[in-house]
C-alpha cells in the first residue's frame, strides 16, 4: 500500500487553494505547545457561543499533503469551521511537527497535543473523532490505531490503514469507521481502501464505506456546503455506530 508523498504535495497544494473559505466563521486560535522538546504548532476552532463550563464534541483533523499550517488553514475553512460553529463541536488541527507527517514520525507528540486539549476544554466523553483526508486519512487510520483510548471514530476521505496487522486492526475494532473515495481516485487511494473494507465487513467493524460518483483523489462534494455530510456522521455517531 502507498502513500502521498512529496510527488502529490504540490498538487494537494493547487487543489485546497480553490476552496473558498465560508462567510461565518468560528472562533480560531493558533496555539503552540512543546511536546519532549518537539514543537507542535495547532489550531483550535470553538463554536459560537464557547462555554468553558460546558463539554463539546471534539474533532482532530488532519490535513493532506505535506500537512503545514498553509494546507491545514485552508482545509479549515473550507470544509470544518462553519460547521463546527453552527453544531457546537471543537475541531483541533495540527501541524506535522518539524515537516513530519503524522504517519512518519509526528503522530508521536499527538497524546501530549490530546492530553493539553483535554485540560484546557470539556471534551464530550474525553474523547475525540479523528478525521482527515488524503495523507490525513492515513494519519487518522495510523494515529487511531497507536493511540485507540483517544478516539471514538475514524472518517478517511480518502484514506486507509497502514500495515494492517492483527493488534493494529483490534485496536480499531470498536470504533466506528467511516471511509470515502472519489469515483476517479487518481493516486489509487480506491484498492487499499476497497481491500480493507471488505477485511473489516469480514471482522464485524461498524464500518460505512461509499465512492463519491464523479469525484478525484480531491473529494471537493464533501467541502463548502458538502462538509455538513461529514459532520452529519459524526453526529449520528454520538448516538451509536452506523453501519452500510
Amino acid at each position: 500500500m502507498r502513500t502521498v508523498r512529496a510527488s502529490a504535495w504540490a498538487w494537494m497544494a493547487t487543489a485546497c487553494i480553490c476552496l473558498a473559505p465560508p462567510a461565518t466563521r468560528a472562533e480560531v486560535l493558533h496555539k503552540q505547545l512543546q511536546v519532549d522538546g518537539t514543537r507542535v504548532d495547532y489550531q483550535v476552532v470553538l463554536p459560537k457561543g464557547y462555554q468553558a463550563s460546558k463539554a463539546y464534541p471534539a474533532v482532530l483533523a488532519l490535513g493532506g499533503g505535506p500537512q503545514t499550517a498553509e494546507i491545514d488553514e485552508r482545509i479549515l475553512a473550507g470544509t470544518y469551521r462553519e460547521e463546527a460553529e453552527r453544531r457546537g463541536y471543537i475541531v483541533v488541527m495540527p501541524d506535522a511537527p518539524g515537516g513530519r507527517l503524522f504517519f512518519e514520525g509526528g503522530e508521536r507528540v499527538i497524546p501530549g497535543l490530546l492530553q493539553r486539549v483535554l485540560a484546557d476544554y470539556q471534551v464530550e466523553g474525553g474523547k475525540f473523532r479523528i478525521a482527515g483526508m488524503s495523507n490525513g486519512g492515513i494519519s487518522a487510520f495510523h494515529i487511531a490505531a497507536l493511540y485507540p483510548q483517544y478516539f471514538v471514530s475514524i472518517t478517511a476521505f480518502p484514506g486507509y490503514l497502514p500495515e494492517p496487522t492483527a493488534a493494529r486492526l483490534a485496536a480499531i475494532s470498536k470504533m466506528c469507521i467511516h471511509m470515502i473515495v472519489g469515483q476517479y481516485d487518481e493516486l489509487g487511494f480506491d484498492r487499499p481502501m476497497q481491500q480493507e473494507a471488505s477485511v473489516f465487513r469480514q471482522r464485524g467493524f461498524a464500518l460505512t464505506y461509499s465512492v463519491e460518483k464523479g469525484q478525484t483523489h480531491r473529494i471537493r462534494s464533501l467541502s463548502g456546503q458538502g462538509a455538513a455530510r461529514l459532520f452529519d456522521q459524526f453526529d449520528q455517531d454520538r448516538h451509536g455506530c452506523t453501519r452500510d
